[in-house]
């Protein structure tokens, strides 16, 4: 990724206004790898009564099961409190739970310290969450995803501010600005390709008037977003460069490890390759990321307590996504040249945007926008309005 400059680029901050903290989850056992362990989690929650629920739930200052709270918005858990809750777990929602390791959550607001429903509300197939990804080593500065992110500290901006691809989270006259500097109208969805092909370490993003440069960059940053969100078609290597299991995997690999000289991941004695070196060296927030991916997957959790349920062997959903990782982390690393050519010093600097009147922003839009399109259930069954 382009490295940080002195010039006058304009912050991301400035850019994409509102900005929301990253949910605070408070217990670990709510989200996992694996659904059907969330689900067990949450039968083994409420077979248990009193003291002994209680303590499986894992109380903070923020929630206990006699905190009273609404619905999450667009989810249908429960709103009685949950020392009372009976019924089966809520049918659980992918999230990006670490860079790059999409993992499964209980949407259920009485399980969540701080749940962010403003994010909630915005989350649909139309919305795009950016994630800041602060970090002094190798990287991409900014993620991607169109799951919910429980990534912390970095703020989370979605691209969109209401549901179904409405009014778009960026400075109120940026798009018009753009438009008569590059001589044609860009669409929200540009400026985030943009955005993600040029953020620097110190997250200012460089504006260009030059149309051949826009579209360059353009084109690397809609990449870079699908492979950072994976929808529809999955990115594939050419064959012979395509990730297999070459030994299989043990029913509850262990240990990770790596071999440059054959290019080959090792769990315990299995092995999967070609892995290039580029993929598991590839970082993200200060750490490697197929390492972490897979601690994630091998944690144990404290006997008697409910992150303790996890799957009995390693699931071969878990081998799939382990080989689409390596590949989008492949293709990723092969384009940072293209993404260095790009390092551009900013044209349209903060100065000319204070000039044009599109900054600074107004507060509003560093606010959530108000969505009355529907009703929320409220604690105990109240509708609650917003």
């Amino acid at each position: 990724m382009p490295g940080v400059t002195h010039d006058d680029a304009p912050l991301l901050a400035d850019l994409m206004p509102w900005s929301v903290a990253p949910p605070r989850l408070g217990r670990g056992w709510p989200a996992a790898p694996d659904a059907a362990c969330l689900r067990a989690r949450w039968d083994t929650l409420l077979k248990a009564e009193g003291p002994d629920r209680e303590a499986l739930f894992e109380p903070t200052r923020s929630r206990t099961p006699y905190t009273a709270v609404g619905q999450l918005p667009g989810r249908a858990g429960g709103t009685e409190k949950l020392v009372r809750a009976v019924g089966p777990c809520v049918d659980p929602v992918r999230v990006l739970a670490a860079p790059f390791d999409e993992q499964w959550l209980i949407p259920d607001h009485r399980l969540i310290d701080a749940a962010r429903p403003e994010l909630w509300r915005v989350a649909d197939e139309h919305q795009v969450f950016t994630v800041e990804t602060p970090s002094e080593t190798a990287g991409p500065h900014l993620l991607a995803t169109s799951h919910l992110p429980l990534l912390r500290p970095g703020r989370i901006r979605p691209l969109y501010r209401r549901p179904g691809g409405a009014e778009p989270n960026l400075a109120p006259g940026l798009l018009d600005h753009l438009g008569t500097r590059l001589g044609h109208l860009p669409q929200p969805s540009d400026v985030l390709a943009w955005i993600m092909a040029t953020v620097r370490a110190d997250l200012t993003v460089p504006l260009t008037e030059d149309a051949e440069v826009w579209s360059r960059g353009v084109e690397s940053g809609r990449r870079v977003l699908w492979l950072m969100r994976r929808n529809g078609e999955r990115p594939k290597l050419p064959g012979g460069r395509r990730p297999y299991v070459r030994a299989p995997l043990p029913s509850r690999p262990l240990t990770i490890g790596y071999d440059r000289d054959e290019e080959s991941l090792l769990l315990d004695e299995g092995r999967i390759a070609p892995v290039p070196p580029e993929a598991w060296d590839f970082e993200a927030a200060g750490v490697r990321v197929v390492e972490q991916w897979f601690a994630a997957r091998t944690a144990v959790g404290a006997p008697g307590t409910l992150a303790a349920i996890r799957p009995a062997t390693w699931p071969q959903a878990w081998t799939s996504e382990l080989l689409e990782l390596i590949t989008v982390l492949a293709l990723l690393a092969e384009l940072r040249p293209r993404l260095a050519d790009l390092a551009v010093t900013s044209a349209i600097g903060a100065t000319e945007l204070r000039e044009a009147g599109v900054l600074p922003v107004p507060d509003r839009v560093r606010r959530p926008a108000s969505v009355l399109d529907h009703h929320e259930e409220g604690p105990e069954g109240q509708f609650a309005l917003i």
